[in-house]
């Protein structure tokens, strides 16, 4: 992250170079001499003094004394003494000077300013900004005009009165608000005294504008890689172009080059990442990677993208990616997409390549190309009722499988029978016409067939209500009955090539679906009926659903015969879906769901999963997966205070049945008022046989820079729910300026 100085360090570090005095007589006033109880001007030119003895020459001098205070719109001067010379238009202020804004104090000894030239300067400046409570003080402020400013040997820091952590420290800092730019010189951060960062000069913007200049170093450390620092830099090339330059160094590989490439117009955006680290040494090649997404607006209702990924070879996110999301990929997705949406349809052309990486331990097949795939679809009210089409037409490219065309049409109308406030009953005809057109390689395949498969379907439900309470609360209870018959006639398909289709994941979803495949390849037969029954429990207060419990099951009226396996026995009952979860408590989240057989009575698969937060800065995540004879996990993070300022942060995910960790993490967060110590160590699997392991040191200095590795992208993925402890901390009252 960029050398955060704060807009109100840089915009605040003077007052309005304005001052004026009202033509007619100004009574003193006996009031308290502070910002908020002055009274407000409604005019700008209105002004309010007050002070033990005014004098006052007319058309020559003014002076006020004694506890003197000076107030126009917005801004409020205090002083021991102050003096207006109208003939020279030069206004001064001596002793305990204090300039106050509404979110800004600067104190001084002496104040000197001339309002034709708006020349002056600030003897020993100290001020305070109320937005993030920073606090710094300069030798010496020039003023010169009213938008140049300059300030001498200044400090800067947002850690409280009297504890100095850590500082800011520039022999001189320039400040112009024309350019809204400023300039440090000779600039260095001191963490208790040691010197952490020094550049004899840099520039950063007043504003919100971007600016080009070095971000925050990065530090990390990886079991393979070994040491690695990262410096960024940042070129603000255009309000709509940027770009940024990550040199890496990693200490047993050699130096990588990161870049990356943004862009933004009215009808386009996108981004470029090229990442080069030429002739690794451990792997003595060439490592690269390459990345393109661009999107288009057309006009007329059309729309293009661009999604470009590619790397050097299949170790690439195993060797070099830091985090686990980048490690786990095995499809990199190529494809250019032209979308069209207006009059009611929705139509896209896409051409779709995927690079595989292999893990020579755990090899899959890479999937097909599609070389284009067409798509259309639409959704239109008719005669009271709905029609709808989706239509597909793709050509299937494959190295080494069988390839060939697929075209797909499925139109179908439906009809709500019922349709009020608590009840349903809506049935649905449709016919799913399939066309394949072969190559020569179909050994095996039926070369060119056509599958026609007409399907009906009727959903119904019921929904009841009623008040009720428990423990003094309110809540409504709902029991949501509900029905869903779907029928599809058996055609053999055996003969059919499988381009995209895979049995779907059984859950609550699927259960309501009309096919139980993925993809167009297969249409399963059906003459089944699902029952569901759903429960919840909202409160009232707050229509939080408190508890949700559904169960479902599928009964199957005639055997399904289409099948990716031969079934060994005759099932006429689906398994049993038991749900359960909801805001239990205010502290308490849980989310279960139990996948029973009850035709050979064992339990399938279990998942449970329960997250305790009482608070920011306290979470604890159980779960527990289980897939017989498959997949036995559990996974515990936290993110609890052990003492003090002192926090603990880790993760455990452990495979019972490959008695394996497949990722690991610890680390100690320390949160002081002004900064943030963050110390984790991470280790996951990346391949079969495969770990890596990455320690993170993070010193967050308080809106000001955070330097090292950064451990908030592993915590935030590891740990859900994980608070950074600086972004919610309250600062102390005893903050300010004295």
């Amino acid at each position: 992250m960029p050398f955060r100085l704060l807009r109100a360090f840089l915009l605040m570090l003077f007052i309005s170079p304005t001052l004026s005095v009202g033509e007619e007589s100004v009574l003193p006033l006996k009031l308290d001499r502070t910002f908020n109880r002055l009274p407000t001007p409604i005019e700008k030119t209105a002004v309010f003094i007050e002070a033990d003895h005014i004098e006052a020459s007319q058309g020559k001098q003014f002076t006020a004394s004694g506890n003197a205070s000076y107030r126009e719109l917005n801004q409020a001067v205090s002083a021991d003494q102050m003096v207006y010379d109208d003939a020279h238009q030069q206004f001064s202020a001596q002793g305990n000077v204090v300039i106050e804004q509404p979110s800004s104090t600067v104190r001084g000894t002496q104040f000197n300013l001339n309002l034709d030239t708006n020349v002056g300067d600030l003897q020993q400046p100290v001020f305070y900004f109320e937005e993030n409570h920073a606090r710094g003080s300069a030798e010496k402020v020039n003023i010169a005009g009213t938008q140049h400013y300059e300030f001498e040997n200044a400090n800067y820091t947002t850690c409280p009165i009297e504890q100095d952590d850590w500082m800011l420290k520039m022999s001189r800092l320039s400040i112009d608000r024309a350019t809204q730019v400023g300039i440090a010189h000779h600039a260095r951060i001191e963490f208790f005294g040691v010197p952490l960062l020094y550049t004899p000069w840099m520039d950063f913007p007043l504003n919100s504008n971007r600016r080009s200049g070095v971000l925050g170093p990065l530090f990390g450390s990886t079991h393979s890689s070994g040491t690695e620092i990262t410096l960024p830099y940042y070129f603000n090339i255009a309000p709509n172009l940027d770009a940024t330059l990550s040199p890496r160094w990693l200490q047993n590989r050699g130096t990588q080059l990161n870049n990356e490439v943004r862009y933004l117009q009215p009808s386009f955006a996108g981004e470029l990442q090229a990442d080069v680290l030429s002739n690794d040494a451990l792997s003595q090649s060439d490592r690269i990677h390459l990345a393109l997404k661009h999107g288009q607006q057309l006009g007329r209702g059309f729309s293009a993208a661009l999604n470009l990924n590619r790397v050097s070879d299949d170790k690439y996110y195993r060797d070099l990616a830091t985090t686990v999301a980048a490690t786990s990929q095995t499809n990199l997705l190529q494809e250019g997409v032209l979308n069209y949406a207006g009059g009611g349809w929705t139509a896209s052309t896409r051409v779709q390549h995927y690079q595989t990486l292999q893990d020579p331990l755990a090899p899959v097949i890479a999937p097909y190309w599609r070389h284009p795939q067409v798509n259309a679809a639409t959704q239109q009210a008719l005669l009271g009722g709905t029609f709808a089409f989706n239509g597909e037409f793709v050509d299937f490219r494959h190295p080494t499988l069988v390839n060939g065309r697929r075209l797909m049409l499925y139109p179908s109308v439906s009809y709500p029978l019922l349709n009020e406030s608590g009840y349903f009953l809506t049935p649905k005809v449709g016919v799913h016409r399939t066309q394949y057109a072969l190559d020569n390689n179909t050994s095996g395949y039926l070369p060119n067939s056509i599958r026609t498969l007409p399907i009906f379907s009727l959903d119904g439900g019921l929904v009841f209500e009623r008040s009720d309470s428990f423990i003094g609360n309110g809540y409504m209870q709902t029991l949501e009955p509900r029905l869903y018959y779907v029928r599809i006639p058996y055609q053999n398909q055996s003969l059919l090539p499988n381009f995209d289709s895979a049995q779907a994941p059984f859950s609550f979803t699927q259960m309501f679906t009309e096919n139980r495949f993925l993809g167009n390849d297969r249409v399963g037969d059906a003459n089944m009926l699902t029952v569901a029954l759903t429960s919840r429990a909202i409160d009232d207060d707050d229509g939080v659903e408190r508890i949700k419990i559904a169960a479902a099951e599928r009964f199957t009226f005639s055997e399904p015969l289409v099948n990716f396996a031969t079934p060994t026995d005759r099932v006429t009952r689906s398994d049993i879906l038991l749900a359960a979860g909801g805001r239990m408590t205010r502290n308490w989240t849980l989310d279960s769901l139990l996948q029973y057989n009850p035709n050979v009575n064992v339990t399938e698969s279990y998942n449970m999963a329960a997250s305790y937060k009482p608070e920011a800065g306290k979470l604890l995540n159980l779960g527990y997966r289980y897939t017989r004879g498959i997949l036995k996990q559990v996974d515990i993070a936290t993110q609890w205070p052990i003492s003090g300022r002192w926090h603990t942060v880790g993760r455990f995910n452990y495979s019972l049945h490959d008695q394996r960790i497949l990722e690991a993490l610890g680390g100690l967060e320390y949160n002081e008022s002004c900064w943030t110590l963050r110390l984790v160590a991470q280790t996951f699997a990346t391949a079969a046989k495969e770990t890596t392991t990455g320690v993170f040191v993070q010193l967050e200095l308080n809106d000001l820079v955070r330097i090292g590795s950064d451990p908030l992208a592993a915590l935030r993925t590891s740990i859900i729910g994980y608070t950074k402890l600086n972004d919610v901390q309250i600062a102390p009252p005893s903050q300010g300026l004295q």
